[in-house]
């Protein structure tokens, strides 16, 4: 009995020992995966006075963190905390909350780092100056033994960090929240291919001055390791550069970037694309204020040089920019040809036209037709950026300069012309209007290339228009009518030709025949000419061969013809000479030459009738009623009578006397 009351007893007091050993904390075990604070109960150094670590060894949560193993300890002492080791995953970002450490000051909005970086060190960190919120400096890709009572790590799977208050997971939680909205446990990725660019805000630093509305670009430069913030994502240098709090000019491109996002937000916008044909004149809201470039002939603005306050004198060429937006404005300007439509049924795909309707016309005879018209305008892309001082933008130019100058213009042209010369000369209209608008656009710094008029139109429920159209209609069907006569005229006539033509060419055969005998007897011919040449030329040789006999005999027997002849002669001439001595004393006798005439005509006549038989009054006698009665009688005295005349006497002495007498009577006459 007695020997089981001391196994009890010794039971109880080995149960004791131990419960007193749990209870002291004496020894504790860490795991190799595990971080354990420290809390110190008691000390005599008694509390801390000031934050919530315990530098001096006071009683509270103490700078060092045990790692894995077996630690000792003063018995009923310290306290000890057991957290995980903080695991930050490939690829995301963790954010550390300072419970203690130096306020923050009225400019910041996060704790600086500027010397206070290893929170690996709570002493360290405290010594340097750290101070408490949220810190500047973030945690990337690893694990991390820190102590949790003085940081609390936020990452998007888990919150890292001792408890203290009640409320205290709700207040993690919410900055959870607030990061998670902003993508902020992940790096900034812009691809190439999503054509976009990032838009930094800035929520830490000191305030923009009142003249600026953008923060302008710091620290961009690699060759300066103290300002260099490497896009943001080293805040402290980024505000050593003398950033400042806003949305910022510099822009992120493509690549990742681990920023923290309660230091800076990023907004993804989309690039700015400049298209061929087109240009982008640059409005900027932010720089230094420039001189003008405009030249003292431009009296619309001022153009600055690029990356200076205002319209910026050189345009951006096609390319694709990253262009900050909220820095500035680009307007597209198109560089091609351009149509600007007056025609509310019609908009151009740029739609600079889509207010623009027909123009309103009033013709000399009263007419009220629209007329719908199209202008084709270029413009410089050197004078794009004067085009946008002037006017704002080119939509503008169009409804509030070009709309009303056009207008006017064809106005006061319809003014001059009735309805049918409106019609009929839309041509010379068209060209007119194209030669004397391109100086009017040429002031605007506009190139006019074309001004093209469509066919005007009747307002709704007129039918004036329609009408006069029907007329010139029906006197065109007239006149296509009369030509479609005159071409059916040269068309018969054609056919006519066309029919001779095959009549020909059928009896072709018959014709060849025919002119093929033609030609052999036209041969024919021209062989029996030779033939008849060559006889001819043989007569006329054998004659002449005979002549030249004939004339050798000729000329001896000539010889003795000449000899005979002229004693001949001699004795005719003596026997004519006493011959024509007597005729003439017989005609003198007789009274002179025309009487000797009459009677030897007389004796002749009488020996023909003699020998003819004839009767000199015929047997039966017609008398025609002429008052001369016989009319053989009547030409036989004429015949006498123009014997007796003169002109007989003329033909009897022969034609020389003849001759000199008419010489004579013309000349009396």
């Amino acid at each position: 009995m007695a020997n089981t009351f001391v196994l009890g007893a010794a039971a109880v007091v080995a149960l004791v020992v131990v419960c007193l050993f749990i209870a002291s904390r004496m020894v504790r075990y860490v795991g190799n995966n595990r971080v354990a604070i420290v809390e110190k109960l008691w000390s005599r150094n008694g509390s801390i006075t000031s934050g919530l670590i315990a530098l001096n060894g006071e009683a509270g949560y103490q700078p060092d963190v045990l790692r894995g193993g077996y630690h000792f300890f003063v018995p009923f002492q310290y306290k000890v905390h057991a957290q995980p080791l903080v695991t930050i995953p490939q690829g995301q970002i963790g954010y550390i909350f300072a419970r203690d450490g130096a306020p923050l000051g009225p400019t910041q909005t996060l704790a600086s780092n500027v010397r206070a970086v290893d929170f690996l060190d709570v002493r360290r960190f405290l010594a340097d100056g750290g101070q408490k919120g949220p810190q500047r400096t973030i945690l990337r890709e690893g694990t991390y033994a820190i102590n949790l009572a003085q940081f609390v790590i936020i990452t998007r799977e888990q919150i890292y960090g001792l408890m203290l208050e009640a409320n205290d997971p709700q207040l993690f939680a919410e900055m959870q929240n607030v990061i998670e909205s902003r993508g902020g446990f992940q790096a900034v990725v812009i691809k190439d291919s999503a054509d976009q660019i990032g838009i930094v805000t800035v929520h830490d630093g000191p305030a923009l001055t009142a003249d600026h509305i953008i923060a302008p670009e710091v620290g961009t430069d690699q060759d300066d390791p103290a300002t260099f913030h490497n896009s943001f994502q080293d805040p402290e240098k980024f505000i050593a550069a003398g950033g400042r709090r806003a949305r910022q000019l510099q822009v992120l491109v493509e690549g990742s970037y681990f920023i923290n996002r309660l230091f800076a937000t990023v907004e993804m916008v989309a690039k700015t694309v400049i298209e061929v044909g087109h240009v982008g004149v640059v409005i900027s809201y932010t720089g230094d204020d420039s001189a003008d470039t405009s030249g003292d002939d431009y009296r619309h603005g001022e153009l600055v040089p690029r990356g200076s306050r205002g319209v910026w004198s050189e345009p951006l060429l096609p390319g694709k920019y990253a262009f900050n937006t909220y820095a500035g404005k680009i307007l597209i300007v198109p560089t091609t040809n351009f149509i600007l439509k007056w025609d509310e049924d019609v908009t151009g795909q740029h739609k600079l036209d889509e207010n623009l309707s027909q123009v309103s016309l009033i013709t000399r005879d009263a007419f009220e037709p629209t007329l719908p018209l199209s202008v084709v305008v270029h413009i410089d892309y050197r004078k794009a950026p004067l085009v946008i001082q002037r006017f704002g933008d080119i939509k503008k130019l169009v409804e509030q300069t070009l709309d009303p100058m056009v207008s006017a213009y064809f106005k006061n042209v319809a003014q001059k012309k009735t309805l049918i010369e409106l019609l009929q000369d839309r041509s010379d209209i068209q060209e007119l209007a194209g030669a004397e608008m391109r100086a009017k656009f040429g002031a605007y710094n506009l190139e006019l290339q074309e001004v093209l008029i469509g066919t005007p139109r009747a307002t709704a429920g007129n039918d004036q228009i329609e009408k006069v159209l029907q007329q010139l209609r029906e006197r065109q069907v007239a006149e296509e009518r009369v030509a479609t006569y005159e071409k059916q005229r040269i068309a018969a006539e054609s056919e006519k030709a066309l029919k001779e033509a095959q009549a020909r060419a059928e009896q072709q055969t018959a014709i060849t025949g025919s002119e093929l005998q033609i030609q052999v007897q036209e041969n024919q011919g021209k062989a029996a000419l030779k033939r008849a040449t060559q006889e001819a030329e043989q007569t006329r040789t054998i004659a002449r061969a005979e002549a030249d006999r004939i004339r050798i005999t000729g000329e001896g027997e000539a010889a003795k013809v000449v000899a005979l002849a002229a004693a001949e002669a001699d004795r005719i001439t003596k026997t004519g000479l006493a011959t024509a001595e007597t005729i003439e004393k017989q005609a003198a006798a007789s009274g002179g030459a025309q009487y000797q005439l009459t009677r030897q005509v007389i004796e002749r006549l009488a020996d023909a009738l003699e020998k003819s038989g004839v009767d000199i009054v015929p047997r039966v006698q017609i008398s025609t009623g002429g008052a001369g009665g016989n009319d053989g009688a009547n030409g036989l005295q004429a015949l006498i009578g123009m014997l007796l005349s003169e002109k007989g006497s003329s033909l009897l002495a022969g034609p020389a006397v003849a001759n000199d007498r008419e010489r004579h009577s013309v000349a009396a006459k």
